[in-house]
């Protein structure tokens, strides 16, 4: 999500006076009556989800700590309240998902955001229908283009980005190619089927939606050739575009997928993205299942289980390298050649997140010497200051710090210090808004990126609800 669009949109957030700065600089908890009301009026609500609602209320009144009661009333509905546009199209549920303060729906976004609600789905029919609606709608995106990463909901629009040198068509805001796009309707699809048993959004464009995605991964495994895709901006950021005609760096074909562009969106650096080729596994095993029971289709089913199987066997060969330090470690990219960039970025999937998405147990070795890497001055991205520390990225500079990486950190941990310690620092670093936001500076939490990003809002509403209902001491 580029840099110039980080403003506040006008449909957004109604933000209410500031905290004190006793909130954000360790100071006394403030007095319950001191939080201002900076959730969105229930009246200008997109959604209202009686079971989230009946959640929050449980959590403020069971919660002793006033201020995370506080923030998770108004970050965990966010999502709901501000971004989904639920409607019926041909007679079946679609819902558009805006990002927050852009008005542009991305695949892995939208899957996300609502994400955190899947587990109340049974209680709550009209939310089963919203996020029906989501994969509805996401099929649609898929089908028209499997490179893009992020669409409006006008199908003839054309953005700010319609000048880019690829394939751009109409209702495509950025053709950023990304595996996790892809991988996060597969994920939100699946465990909406494990959810309700319903098979109703798997009909027969879903099931042609999960034959491109095979299709678009094989293409990019670039065994022949570059493959269909290539991509280059106009721009000053080096991150925004690809070198080498559009078509990134040379890699050498071993069975991995390239990803031409990060979760960031930032540009690959080496085109085998490893957290996300780990993704790629899990989703291609996932959508097989599906495609068998649902459609009965076994050539598809051998298909995609063969295409993981292979991605599986290459990480395996390739992904791992020597740290010095830390031992035996996931690199982040690899070209294939032996070439290799240690490190992490915020977004997800990374490399800590990889247990969070089903990619290997927490309890893997060799996980467990790159989290220590990637939480360590080691790690090129990760930032400590006076505010905090944690993992950033590129895509908005040096010393900013992810709340949503803290957030992974705790949802990817089993040490209840580790666990307290990142609520206790998000619960510190909202700058005074009632918010999480993309980034914060590692000195000045109010100084931060990102007023209205619903993704790392719901995720940390996510984080509170895990904890409250299986470590609640923690949040006292």
């Amino acid at each position: 999500m580029f840099l110039q669009q980080t403003g506040l949109a006008g449909a957004g957030l109604f933000m209410g006076p500031v905290l004190s700065m006793a909130s954000t600089t360790g100071g006394a908890p403030l007095a319950p009556q001191s939080f201002p009301v900076v959730r969105i009026p229930a009246d200008k609500r997109h959604f209202s989800s009686a079971a989230v609602e009946k959640a929050i209320a449980e959590f403020k009144a069971k919660v002793k700590n006033p201020e995370l009661g506080w923030l998770f009333e108004n970050c965990f509905p966010n999502t709901l309240d501000t971004t989904v546009y639920h409607t019926t199209k041909d007679g079946r549920p679609d819902t558009y998902v805006i990002t927050g303060d852009i008005d542009a729906m991305w695949l892995r976004d939208s899957s996300a955001q609502v994400w955190p609600y899947m587990q109340f789905v049974k209680e709550d029919e009209p939310l089963k229908q919203l996020i029906a609606g989501v994969i509805n709608h996401q099929t649609a995106c898929v089908l028209k283009d499997p490179f893009a990463n992020a669409f409006y909901n006008d199908p003839n629009k054309r953005g700010e980005w319609t000048k880019d040198h690829t394939d751009m068509k109409p209702g495509v805001h950025e053709r950023k190619w990304e595996i996790d796009s892809l991988c996060y309707t597969i994920r939100l699809a699946y465990h909406y089927w494990k959810s309700t048993g319903d098979t109703s959004p798997f009909d027969a464009q879903w099931q042609e939606a999960i034959k491109t995605i095979l299709a678009t991964f094989r293409d990019q495994q670039r065994k022949k050739d570059n493959g269909k895709y290539k991509f280059q901006r106009t721009t000053p950021f080096a991150t925004d575009t690809l070198p080498m005609n559009g078509y990134g760096y040379p890699v050498k074909p071993v069975g991995l997928i390239c990803s031409a562009f990060r979760p960031s969106d930032d540009a690959t650096v080496y085109s085998f993205l490893i957290p996300a080729n780990f993704f790629a596994v899990v989703s291609l095993r996932q959508a097989a299942e599906m495609i068998t029971a649902i459609a009965k289709d076994a050539k598809t089913a051998g298909e995609l289980k063969a295409l993981a199987d292979e991605v599986e066997k290459a990480l395996q060969q390739y992904a791992i390298v020597d740290h010095k330090t830390f031992g035996k470690v996931y690199a982040y990219e690899v070209n294939g050649f032996g070439s290799f960039n240690l490190m992490d970025d915020a977004n997800v999937p990374s490399l800590l997140s990889l247990p969070y998405l089903g990619a290997i147990k927490d309890t893997d070795p060799i996980y467990r010497n790159t989290r220590r890497l990637v939480l360590s001055s080691e790690n090129p991205f990760f930032f400590k200051g006076k505010a905090g520390e944690g993992i950033g990225g590129p895509h908005v500079g040096q010393d900013m710090i992810w709340p949503m990486a803290i957030t992974m950190r705790g949802l990817t941990s089993k040490d209840p210090a580790e666990i307290k310690a990142c609520i206790s620092l998000l619960q510190k670093t909202h700058g005074d808004t009632g918010f999480m936001h993309e980034a914060f500076h590692k000195d000045d939490p109010t100084k931060f990126t990102r007023k209205w990003f619903a993704w790392a809002n719901t995720l940390f509403g996510e984080f509170l609800w895990k904890t409250y209902k299986t470590q609640p001491a923690l949040l006292g």
